[in-house]
């Protein structure tokens, strides 16, 4: 277990460079397995959900390494088996793309149930129902998912909430049915955007992405493509609260401001200064935020992804904010932890009704999952006092090095233990094949 001890109190000040979007490396690392040939990924992110995934699809019989340069190389040609471990798919929410994909190329597969950060409900029901759909017979045996079919064959489907798996999931299996699939109540998120984009620039024919009826006309095969993915905008979006919550100024480069279009909003309601360029946004605040209420919602609402970090800056903000979770059940368990720390914060259900107070005071805190993770960092960044916060490990499923970005923006951040996504991968998997 890693350990981050943060010296609170101190202003972020300075550049951070966001990494690649963590949801769209998990689906387009999936996708590029559907070519029978060598795709070139830049901007995958070196967080350890995406080196599970890589190791899945390695156990799939994919070729994946990294060269020199950091991109990620994905050859299909070997994939042969139909069955990933449940030790690796059940650490990571991401792994039950691989049925969509095997189901494409191979038209059978068997997927353990996955796993992921413990944050509420996430059924596979409407995964299993697309895929019934689209002419799979399917059935949960023994907490596999196991699914075949003589040929998928293009039909029109609803999927409820706008899931983004479940849409995801749909366009993998799709892309290579015979005839049209239309996604009805399509999830918007640009990751799928993202997803789509890549697709047909393999070959695939995708119209309608990001919007919320999608159109895939199926082909025949796919081929290889070089591609960059998007910026992480919950990373963008983790940087810009904690500077809300620290105060300070700092720019941060590689990102696509329309993506963060509703938390930039949000944001200067609550009292921060927001300019935005092509690819850019400056973060400056030099006053205590004030309370904002919040309601968590699919794209282009706020995200959930976020909602943990807004309740952190709230904790320290003027006033009081009422902030409910539309999408997670759970996801307000780490609210006890920011009591520790002097949070005001009164449970309704589904609602955080936050008091903020002047300051809050370090304490130790555990992380429960990567976006308490990194509400309880912020506020250790805004506390007085030091604050360890335990299992900090958590946070390098989602965010690169987040403890050295954070330093060089002035934190006082000291790291006990692996925290590294390198070092934590070599636990979890053999290392990734580099080019000599």
């Amino acid at each position: 277990m890693a350990v981050f001890r943060i010296a609170g109190g101190a202003p972020l000040y300075g550049h951070v460079t966001v990494g690649g979007s963590k949801n769209s490396a998990l689906a387009i690392l999936a996708a590029a397995a559907l070519a029978e040939g060598e795709s070139v990924l830049e901007n995958i992110p070196k967080h350890t959900d995406v080196y599970v995934m890589c190791r899945i699809l390695e156990e799939l019989g994919v070729r994946v390494w990294v060269d020199q340069k950091g991109r990620f190389h994905v050859d299909g040609r070997g994939l042969s088996r139909y069955t990933p471990s449940y030790d690796l798919a059940r650490r990571i929410r991401g792994s039950i793309y691989t049925a969509g994909l095997l189901l494409a190329r191979f038209g059978r597969a068997e997927v353990p149930l996955p796993g992921g950060c413990a944050i509420g409900s996430r059924g596979v029901d409407f995964h299993i129902k697309g895929f019934q759909q689209l002419g799979a017979d399917v059935s949960i045996e023994h907490g596999l998912i196991k699914a075949e079919t003589a040929g998928l064959v293009g039909t029109k489907i609803y999927i409820n909430r706008a899931s983004v798996g479940a849409t995801v999931n749909m366009m993998l299996a799709a892309v290579l049915a015979k005839g049209t699939t239309v996604l009805e109540n399509a999830a918007k998120e640009p990751e799928v955007v993202d997803l789509a984009i890549f697709l047909n620039a393999m070959g695939a024919k995708i119209r309608g992405a990001g919007t919320d009826v999608i159109k895939i006309q199926g082909v025949s095969k796919l081929q290889p493509a070089e591609y960059s993915i998007i910026p992480d905008r919950l990373e963008a979006g983790t940087f810009m609260i904690a500077v809300g919550a620290c105060g300070g100024e700092v720019t941060l480069h590689n990102v696509v401001p329309e993506h963060l279009r509703t938390p930039v909003i949000k944001l200067k309601e609550a009292g921060l200064h927001i300019e935005a360029g092509d690819s850019e946004l400056v973060v400056r605040s030099h006053k205590r935020p004030v309370s904002v209420d919040v309601e968590t919602a699919v794209y282009p609402g706020f995200p959930t992804d976020l909602q943990q970090p807004f309740v952190a800056m709230m904790s320290v903000a003027e006033g009081t904010s009422v902030v409910r979770e539309t999408i997670f059940t759970d996801r307000f368990r780490y609210v006890d932890e920011l009591r520790r720390m002097g949070a005001d914060i009164k449970m309704e259900q589904d609602t955080a009704i936050v008091r903020g107070v002047q300051r809050l005071t370090g304490a130790p805190v555990e992380v429960s999952d990567l976006r308490a993770g990194a509400a309880l960092v912020i506020a250790a960044l805004a506390a007085d006092g030091e604050t360890r916060v335990e299992g900090a490990e958590v946070l390098s499923r989602g965010y690169e090095r987040i403890d050295q970005k954070l330093a060089a923006l002035g934190a006082r951040i000291a790291v006990e233990g692996e925290i590294d996504s390198d070092g934590l991968f070599a636990e979890l998997c053999h290392p990734m094949r580099v080019e000599t």
